[in-house]
Order: structure tokens, then C-alpha cells, then sequence
């Protein structure tokens, strides 16, 4: 109990001390915005307040409600998106409540930044992989309190010491005599208790719940049964439904509108032009009284563009760009030992490039919004990720007091770091054609939605990124070295955190991943480019910069592991000495691979080979090994992924694996098909068809072995795609000699 309590903290601390620095940094140094970050357990109540809710409801904090009929109701600050977080959450509190988990329910919360922020932002929202880790005394603080407040009742009521009193699965249970209440039964009565200042927390050999497997996820039997709700599933009395037009290339204004033939698509109410409040100039949204209708009356709409401002680079022509400025010094991040005199003086000397493209989300739910506008205020409900920015970024359009501005927290379907737009994009979007619509005569709700080609044309991708890299190798192997320069993109360009976050030119998230590189070298160097002309938005894509950084050190590792004569597993090893949880993952990964066994033949004419890679993102360790066959004809198939993840303290095991599991088939996905190009600047895909995800049949067999720890508990949204792509990459050099640099690998092993 002592060390859990210890690190809990701490570790939350730390984790944010690489997580998304821009995202938490930005919070507490933005005017207007910054509430601190605040580190004693916040249960938003007073504690001489009475702690009753609605109809006789016990409510003694922000966090839980028990109502007269003993359900045990979690209010979750944190959205669900399908990475177990209302799971997680409701764990924490029942497993310190000594709830029934049959009876426990959770709740998303409104937007209340005082009530509900995110302890390791300093805002209301969900990010960074925290929504655990901050969350993790908290929530368990929460659930304690509402505990001790039912058995003082129930000594009252039974006229005995509270000290006599045990808790099982929602009962009080005085076990000298037999006697025994239900906490709906205590709740009105454990309302008029005094709140403790101070509660003991279970140490972990007592827990329940946390750490155990084939505990009910708290969202699937909404989703199996269709009754859960996404914001495409809202439906409220006279609702339009909105459908935008975009440009086809980033930056074209709009010059002229004629809907004439939008119109005359039956159930098309009207054509709506809106200054957009992301963009330049004006847009035009069509509004109806069906998705359908409001889709065939926007590509109806003809259009008029000036694209003389426009975006108009190639893909091709970017790359050359990034190219040029990857052989010339950039901004520096790192600087350790000398390099440069390293590199001379180099018994080898190993020089690559590595190149991602831009990525889109994504998501299986395109972008959405509900909004409802009144007089004095506005209702929104969506798939809410940031409620705080986008209260605050609606309040100043709409000309409201923020609390006027009421954001309802649905379930949304994915989002990998969408849905919390550093502008607050589509949010804003959606109030913005609804101040218009109502301005116009149209005064109903409004629910924008954007088509999938809409969402994977619409801007917002993790950011293409040029590495060059040099290492050093002594006549031993050993690395004396490593130069990385990297050209990319910064997520924070143009928005209100680039003056807060990026510092003497840099965008930590830019190179997260590799300016505080694990390996043990004794120069390090690293250097960066911030393009600041190229006009495609970008924005943090599921792990942020860790997603390319991963990809490139990891396999920049394996290449000096060969090039040393070097086993990969144990030349990694080797180099991360000071590092025991970074060896702690490599070796069980390597361990349930059976990596110091030969991998077994394919049949004729395949080959197969097995390739491993280790990284750090958002405070948790994750190695992978690969497993692929290649065919005669170059077609590539991974067989196999063995993961190790070290996450801290386990809260729910199925939920890490799931985890794991989904960040390995999305990572896959990119390492193997996704791209978005552009010529023209316009992009060139636009659905499934072009912008690949991965199918079925691609899926390898997967395992995931968890490290056991005290330590308190870290993110797996996340941290389960960087390794991936190295994995694989490493894994088809070893079977083939060849050494994929760029990603994604698509068709490059068959020419």
C-alpha cells in the first residue's frame, strides 16, 4: 500500500513529463485556460456539504452516486472510445467501495472543468494515454469516502461500532450477528455523514478487482445490445442534419454558391453559408431532415473556389524539399559528447534515411457534432474528447459565458487523437453552422456530420516526417555515436500553444522518443526542422511523435546490431544497462518468442524471419517481436507478435491486452498500407478502399504478456504502436536481407 501510494504521483508526473509535453504544457501556460496542475485528490465536494443527489440518491463526490435501489453509478471525466477507460475507472471506485460489479454503471460527465479536469492537463479532457494514471488515487479516494460514509451509517442504524462492520459486494455486513443492509438502503441515511478528511486505501494483496481477469467491460453490453449511444445516434425534435463543403485543397476560398440543384433533393431544407471559424473565408453547409439527403444536397451544391492561395505541393515535391533540408544543420535538441569527432574517427559508420508519410485517423466514426442552440445558451453533445478547449472555443464564437456552453459526453467510435483538435475544428464547425442556420431562419438543432471522405480529406494527420541518421561503431561494434536529424511538421503551428510550448524552435513532441534515447552512447546529437510553409494540417495521431521516432531508432539500432556481428536482441540489451524496465520487456518478449530458438521454415520458396524492437512512450515499456513469411513473389504475411508491456500496476488485464492487441492491428495497418499523397495539392485518398486499414486476414496471432509491478499504473492506449512497424521491418531483414527505410511497406519487397 506505502509504495503504490508512494508512486502514484509521482509516476502520473512522470509520465506527463514525456507524454505529449504540448498537451499538458499548453493547458498550464495558456492565458485564460491554465488552472494548475493539481495533485491532492479533487472529489468536488465540500466536505461539510450533505451528500445527497436526486431522489434520495447518496452522492458524496463528483465521482459516484448510490442510488436508493443499491446501483452504484460512476461519473467517468474521462470519454470512452473504446479504449476501456469507463472500465478502468469504475474499477478503481468499486474495488475500494467493496461494490457489487453486477451493480455498477458508468456515467460520462458533463463539461466541468473545476469538477471533472484531468489532473495531469490542468483541463477537463482525455489524452495522452492519463485517463488511469491520473485518475489512479483519485478515483480510489473517491470510492473509499463514499465507503466509509455507508458503514458509518450502517453503525448508526445498527447500533454498533463502524470498526465491527465489514463490506462485501455492496452489502454492510455486521458478521457477530448476522446483520446486514444493502447501500440502498443506506443512502439516504449515509447522506447526513460527514465526508472523512482522510481514508485508508487498500493494499494490493486485499484487491478484488484490480489485477483480475474477465471482469464485464462496463461498455460492452451497450454496444452488443445497440443500446449505446454515439452522437450519430442522437435524435431531437425537429433536428436538421448538416453537411459541409469542403475545399479540395487546404487553403481555396470560397467565391460562389449556387444550390439551385441541392434544392431539389428531396428532403433538403436549405443551404447554409457560415464564416468558418478554422478556415479561410466563408463555407457552405447543406441542412435536411435525413444524413442522406443532406450528402446528395451538398455535392449537389456548384461551387466556386479561388484557390490563388492555396496549398498546391506534391507529395513527391515535399519529400524533395525535406530532403534538401535534412542535409543541412538544423535546430538543435540534443547535444552530448562530440559527435562529429566520433563519426571521423568511426571503425564504421552506418547513414540512413527514414521517411513516413502523413497519416489520417481514421476512426470507424467520422467526425460529429450535436448542437442545440438557444437563446442563452447552447447543448452539445458529441464524442467529446477536450471538453475544456471546446467549451472555451465555443463560449468566445457564440458570445456565452463558458458554463452557458453545456457539452453532454456520449460514447465515440475511436478517435486516436481526432476528436481533441488543438483548434477545436469540427466543434467548432458545427456551433458555427448552427449560429448561421438560426441567424437564417433555421432555428433547430443542428447535428453536422462529416461523410468518411470528408473525415480522410479533411486535414488533421499525423505529420509527415524525414529522418537522417548517422552512427558510429568503434572496431568492437560498440556505438560511439548517433546523429538523427529529423524534418517534420509541428502539430503546434498556427494555434495557441506554439508560443507557449515550442521552445527555442522546437516542438518536443517532434522528436519525443528520440532526444532522451535510451541506448547508452556515449555523443549523441539530434537536430530538427520545423517547416512552417506547408499548409496541410496536421495534429497528435495515435502515440504522437513516438510513431515515427520508434520506427527509425528502432530499426536504426537493429542495423547497427548486424553491422556489429551482434545478436539484436542482446546488443539492444547490452545498451539499455541503466535502463531495467526497458530490459525487462525486451527480455520477456524475447523469452515467450522463443527467440534463442530457430524460427521454423516456411514452405518452399518463403521465408520467414523474426525481428524485435523495445520503446518507451507515455511512461510505459512495450517490446514486440515480429514473426513474417515472404512468398517468392515478394507478398508479405506477419505471422506472429509476441508484446511485453510494463504499465505499472495491472488495473484490468483484458482491457491492457485489448489494448495492446488494437494498437498492434492499427499500427499494422500503417506499416502496411496507409498513406495519404498529394498532387497539387489535393489529397488523393479518400475511403477504406485507398486509405487501407487492416483486413481480417492480415491479423496476426497475437500475444501479450504482462509485466508484473507495484509500480503505479501507466497508459496502454498508445503505447502499443511504436514498436510495431520496427518489429516487422527488422523481422523481413532478417528474412530477406532487405532493409525497409520507408513506410509503409506496401508493394516494396516484390520489385
Amino acid at each position: 500500500m506505502h509504495v503504490l501510494k508512494q508512486h502514484a504521483q509521482s509516476r502520473a508526473a512522470a509520465a506527463l513529463s514525456t507524454v505529449n509535453v504540448s498537451r499538458r504544457g499548453f493547458m498550464k501556460g495558456s492565458a485564460g485556460l491554465a488552472l494548475g496542475l493539481y495533485i491532492a485528490p479533487l472529489l468536488g465536494r465540500d466536505s461539510r456539504a450533505r451528500a445527497a443527489g436526486d431522489n434520495g440518491e447518496f452522492a458524496p463526490n463528483a465521482f459516484v452516486r448510490v442510488t436508493p435501489e443499491g446501483e452504484v453509478v460512476v461519473i467517468a471525466k474521462h470519454i470512452e472510445m473504446g479504449q476501456g477507460t469507463y472500465t478502468g475507472l469504475a474499477t478503481l471506485v468499486a474495488e475500494e467501495l467493496d461494490a457489487d460489479w453486477a451493480s455498477v454503471r458508468v456515467e460520462g460527465a458533463p463539461a466541468n472543468t473545476q469538477r471533472y479536469q484531468n489532473l495531469a492537463f490542468g483541463i477537463q479532457g482525455t489524452g495522452g494515454s492519463t485517463s488511469i494514471a491520473n485518475s489512479f488515487e483519485q478515483m480510489r479516494q473517491a470510492g473509499a469516502k463514499a465507503r466509509a460514509m455507508l458503514v458509518a451509517a450502517a453503525a448508526e442504524r445498527l447500533d454498533v461500532s463502524p470498526g465491527s462492520l465489514g463490506v462485501h459486494r455492496g452489502r454492510v455486513i455486521h458478521e457477530a450477528s448476522g446483520r446486514e443492509l444493502g447501500f440502498g438502503e443506506l443512502a439516504e441515511a449515509a447522506a447526513d455523514q460527514p465526508v472523512p478528511d482522510e481514508v485508508t486505501l487498500k493494499s494490493p494483496e486485499r484487491f478484488t478487482l484490480i489485477g483480475k481477469q474477465r471482469l464485464m467491460r462496463q461498455d460492452s453490453p451497450a454496444k452488443t445490445d445497440g443500446s449505446a449511444r454515439f452522437t450519430q445516434d442522437v435524435q431531437l425534435d425537429g433536428m436538421l442534419i448538416a453537411v459541409p463543403a469542403h475545399p479540395a485543397r487546404f487553403g481555396s476560398r470560397l467565391t460562389g454558391v449556387d444550390d439551385a440543384e441541392a434544392l431539389e433533393v428531396p428532403g433538403v431544407v436549405a443551404s447554409v453559408r457560415f464564416p468558418s471559424p478554422t478556415r479561410d473565408g466563408d463555407l457552405v453547409a447543406v441542412l435536411a431532415t435525413n444524413t442522406w439527403a443532406a450528402i446528395k444536397g451538398r455535392d449537389a451544391l456548384a461551387l466556386e473556389w479561388d484557390d490563388s492561395q492555396a496549398f498546391t505541393m506534391s507529395s513527391e515535391a515535399m519529400e524533395a524539399d525535406y530532403r534538401e533540408r535534412a542535409g543541412r544543420p538544423g535546430d538543435t535538441v540534443t547535444d552530448r559528447g562530440d559527435a562529429a569527432a566520433a563519426l571521423d574517427e568511426a571503425a564504421q559508420v552506418i547513414e540512413a534515411d527514414y521517411v513516413v508519410p502523413y497519416l489520417a485517423h481514421a476512426a470507424m466514426e467520422p467526425l460529429n457534432c450535436v448542437v442545440d442552440l438557444q437563446d442563452d445558451h447552447v447543448n452539445i453533445l458529441n464524442g467529446e474528447q477536450w471538453q475544456t478547449l471546446d467549451q472555451q472555443a465555443v463560449a468566445k464564437l457564440l458570445d456565452l459565458p463558458p458554463e452557458q456552453v453545456r457539452i453532454q459526453q456520449l460514447f465515440a467510435g475511436g478517435s486516436f487523437g481526432r476528436r481533441a483538435n488543438p483548434i477545436s475544428d469540427y466543434v467548432l464547425e458545427a456551433a458555427a453552422i448552427a449560429k448561421a442556420a438560426r441567424d437564417q431562419g433555421q432555428a433547430a438543432p443542428i447535428k453536422m456530420v462529416w461523410t468518411r471522405e470528408d473525415d480522410t480529406r479533411g486535414g488533421h494527420y499525423r505529420p509527415f516526417n524525414y529522418h537522417r541518421a548517422r552512427l558510429a561503431l568503434d572496431a568492437d561494434g560498440n556505438l560511439t555515436a548517433w546523429h538523427q536529424r529529423l524534418v517534420g511538421q509541428s502539430i503546434l503551428t498556427g494555434t495557441a500553444m506554439e508560443s507557449a510550448m515550442v521552445k527555442d524552435g522546437i516542438d518536443a513532441t517532434s522528436v519525443e522518443g528520440v532526444a532522451d534515447l535510451a541506448y547508452g552512447v556515449p555523443s549523441l546529437s539530434v537536430e530538427l526542422h520545423t517547416p512552417k510553409e506547408i499548409g496541410v494540417p496536421v495534429q497528435w495521431w495515435r502515440s504522437v511523435g513516438h510513431t515515427h521516432t520508434g520506427f527509425s531508432t528502432e530499426s536504426l539500432i537493429d542495423e547497427a546490431a548486424v553491422a556489429a556481428g551482434r545478436d539484436p536482441y542482446q546488443y539492444r540489451r547490452e545498451r539499455l544497462d541503466q535502463h531495467p524496465r526497458w530490459q525487462g520487456v525486451l527480455d520477456l518478449a524475447a523469452e515467450k518468442a522463443g527467440w534463442s530458438t530457430p524460427l521454423e521454415g516456411g514452405a518452399e520458396g518463403v521465408k520467414r524471419g523474426r525481428g524485435i524492437a523495445v520503446h518507451e512512450s507515455f511512461a510505459s515499456y512495450v517490446a514486440q517481436v515480429a514473426e513474417v513469411s515472404v512468398d517468392a513473389d515478394g507478398r508479405l504475411k506477419v505471422d506472429r507478435v509476441v508484446c511485453a508491456v510494463d504499465c505499472g500496476l495491472a488495473i484490468n488485464p483484458d482491457v491492457i491486452r485489448a489494448q495492446m492487441e488494437g494498437g498492434i492491428g492499427f499500427a499494422l495497418a500503417a506499416a502496411l498500407h496507409s498513406e495519404l499523397t498529394l498532387d497539387d495539392g489535393q489529397v488523393q485518398q479518400s475511403n477504406f478502399h485507398d486509405f487501407q486499414v487492416l483486413r481480417l486476414n492480415e491479423m496476426p496471432e497475437i500475444e501479450v504478456h504482462i509485466v508484473p509491478s507495484a509500480e503505479a499504473p501507466t497508459g496502454v492506449g498508445e503505447p502499443g504502436v511504436p514498436p510495431l512497424a520496427p518489429a516487422v521491418t527488422n523481422a523481413i531483414f532478417a528474412a530477406t536481407g532487405q532493409r525497409i527505410r520507408r513506410l509503409p511497406i506496401a508493394n516494396q519487397l516484390r520489385g
